[in-house]
């Protein structure tokens, strides 16, 4: 086994703002490419009708979940287990960790597989999906899912990459997958030269062996030992206490995911209560939204392994160091975005639509929930960075208060007959209570002793 070496060294001396940066820009770019992916794709589903595209939105929030509970929520916590391990000077520990983290992806992955093969159906059914939308949708779902095993392998693989510090190889593989992705779906959705069109499966199909090319790629880099830590498959025999090390992180962050999805869910069907124009325009600004997510998430994961180290070190001042500087990174980066398109919101509506009705509202939304997204920006950076420390039952919880004010305060506005403004108010309310939480949780959650 490799002795420290001098990259971690500087992970856990260095300068924090400019190791933060080095560390998160792959990750930002490689996650905006996933992006890209999600736009492509509903583009080529869009090119086979109606039906398929209103088949993928049923579909659409729960591979959403897949991919925020595998790679944000326990990816978060193989990352942090890893870091931690490696900031103790504990190489040995760090490869049986990952040993087990490979486990818990497996698992996870298929019974994912499962839950959605098995009650799938029931799922689009409760979000009104019936007739040849429900059945378009579970044939999409059912090959999609059953490639839930090779997601969580893969999100797996690179967690435990970056728990050793080393941004640049999964931002890689999963940079040149999406790539792969977006040609295979357009070829085998949408047909090419001598392959027939298959469809959504086809699409489906197309992420399946893009992400499987990429644990492949993953596995390589990892037993060749060109990084940090050379896996070991053999020798390593499965312990309670390293299960637990990783699933008391994970499991409970796999709620704040949970809790991100039932929000939208939520507040979407408040919306469309009020009509087909006021959804619209909160559809034009919540893509927006989706499209700030991997700036905060970019700079969060790569605040684990740096606070995980300095955890690991007994240097408990620096993580916290680490953490809020995260967070106030994450936080000018989504004010400059937010506040340009709150004073400037037609240059963002009128990339969608050039209907004035529905880019009122897209500008009443921007207008009024522009100014928030720093502190939704702040608060899920510094969800990632608790990771590292091992303690995210706070940010957790700051996460269930945001859930319990959309869901208690929405259904009292639909009963009070209030109009889109007052919707918009709530996001950007939920924004600020979500980031002032969870940054009291952190400030008030012992992460060891300085």
């Amino acid at each position: 086994m490799k002795p420290i070496s001098s990259d971690i060294q500087r992970l856990q001396t260095g300068p924090i703002l400019s190791t933060l940066l080095r560390l998160a820009v792959p990750n930002v770019l490689a996650l905006v490419m996933q992006v890209l992916v999600g736009i492509t794709e509903t583009y080529y589903i869009g090119r086979l009708g109606t039906t398929p595209l209103a088949a993928i939105a049923l579909v659409f929030p729960f591979a959403m979940l897949t991919q925020m509970m595998s790679s944000g929520a326990m990816g978060g916590a193989v990352s942090s287990a890893i870091s931690r391990a490696l900031g103790a000077s504990n190489t040995e520990r760090a490869n049986a960790l990952a040993v087990h983290a490979i486990t818990i992806g497996a698992c996870a992955g298929t019974i994912y597989s499962l839950i959605f093969l098995a009650f799938g159906p029931v799922f689009y059914q409760w979000l009104g999906g019936s007739g040849a939308v429900l059945a378009e949708a579970v044939r999409y779902s059912n090959v999609l899912f059953c490639g839930a095993f090779v997601l969580w392998l893969g999100n797996t693989l690179a967690s435990i990459l970056r728990g050793t510090g080393n941004m640049v190889i999964p931002s890689f593989g999963i940079f040149a997958a999406a790539l792969l992705q977006i040609l295979l779906g357009g070829i085998l959705g949408l047909g090419l030269g001598p392959i027939p069109s298959y469809g959504m499966v086809g699409v489906a199909v197309g992420q399946i062996l893009a992400i499987a090319a990429c644990v492949l790629f993953f596995l390589w880099y990892l037993l060749s030992g060109k990084g940090r830590l050379k896996l070991r498959l053999r020798g390593v025999s499965f312990q309670r206490e390293m299960f637990f090390d990783i699933l008391k992180v994970g499991a409970l962050a796999c709620l704040s995911p949970v809790q991100s999805v039932l929000a939208i869910l939520i507040f979407t069907g408040l919306i469309a209560r009020l009509g087909v124009l006021p959804l619209a325009g909160y559809g034009i600004g919540q893509r927006l939204e989706f499209l700030l997510i991997p700036i905060s998430f970019g700079i969060g994961v790569a605040s684990v392994p740096m606070v995980g180290m300095a955890i690991g070190a007994g240097n408990v001042v620096r993580a916290r160091r680490v953490a809020w500087t995260a967070g106030c990174v994450s936080a000018f980066n989504l004010a400059l975005i937010g506040g340009l398109f709150a004073i400037a919101p037609d240059l963002w509506g009128p990339l969608f639509t050039s209907d004035e009705n529905i880019l009122t509202y897209a500008r009443q939304y921007l207008h009024i929930v522009g100014p928030a997204f720093p502190f939704f920006g702040f608060g899920l950076t510094l969800y990632f960075a608790s990771q590292g420390s091992g303690k995210v039952l706070g940010p957790v919880l700051a996460g269930t208060i945001r859930l319990v004010l959309v869901a208690g305060v929405g259904t009292w506005l639909i009963n009070a007959g209030a109009g889109a403004s007052d919707f918009y108010w709530l996001i950007a309310s939920a924004m600020f209570v979500y980031g002032i939480s969870t940054a009291a949780a952190i400030k008030f959650t012992p992460w060891g002793k300085a």
